[in-house]
């Protein structure tokens, strides 16, 4: 399977979202695959994109976003969580994607370890939790993940658009339109997309 190039993220951030569903994402743990299917993502586009970090401007914590696309961008939440993002666009304007759920496909078994989990719906339906099954942590935070050992990006299978669906992004308690932009996308028919959204929209992204 070949590599995702940076020409794949350097480009509108909706499209891109869309255009990793299906998609596989790779981590080497100790010489052993671990890997799955992308089957949930959100967009974060921009300064005036409220719920995106990067609306606060250019900081130490958000440098990677405004930096080469196809970079992954990695953030420590509630004290617990890792998760994994994207950069896309051109170099200089902060968006990025967040990998919400994998569909599970290579070393299950290590991923139930690192997870304590044996549930295969549970083990990545989630940005945390897939971040804890692979074993992604800041200390991978900004990586090219276009031409990495340990964490890297490999073309899947596109998924037919009538079944891909679109909602608002989960969790995003902000004011304005962010709040309301149908910027998640998942696999509708996926036993392994994370919690229900606010609002779903259930139908396909053009």
């Amino acid at each position: 399977m070949g590599r995702l190039s940076p020409s794949f993220f350097a480009r509108d951030t909706l499209a891109v979202a869309r255009d990793l569903l299906g998609q596989r994402l790779v981590r080497i743990v100790n010489g052993r695959r671990l890997s799955g299917r992308i089957v949930e993502a959100e967009a974060y586009v921009g300064e005036d994109d409220l719920a995106c970090h990067a609306s606060r401007g250019r900081t130490r914590r958000t440098e990677v976003m405004y930096g080469p696309p196809g970079h992954a961008y990695i953030y420590f939440i509630y004290g617990m969580y890792h998760c994994l993002n994207v950069v896309t666009e051109a170099e200089g304007f902060p968006a990025a994607v967040l990998v919400r759920a994998l569909e599970p496909e290579e070393g299950i078994a290590d991923m139930w370890a690192y997870r304590g989990c044996q549930d295969e719906r549970e083990l990545t339906s989630g940005p945390g939790k897939l971040c804890m099954a692979l074993q992604i942590d800041r200390r991978l935070n900004g990586i090219d993940l276009c031409d990495h050992g340990e964490l890297f990006l490999e073309e899947g299978e596109p998924i037919a658009p009538h079944r891909i669906a679109t909602s608002t992004r989960i969790g995003i308690r902000v004011p304005g339109w962010a709040a309301e932009a149908p910027w998640r996308v998942y696999v509708a028919d996926s036993p392994f997309v994370s919690g229900a959204p606010r609002r779903a929209t259930h139908r396909a992204m053009r």
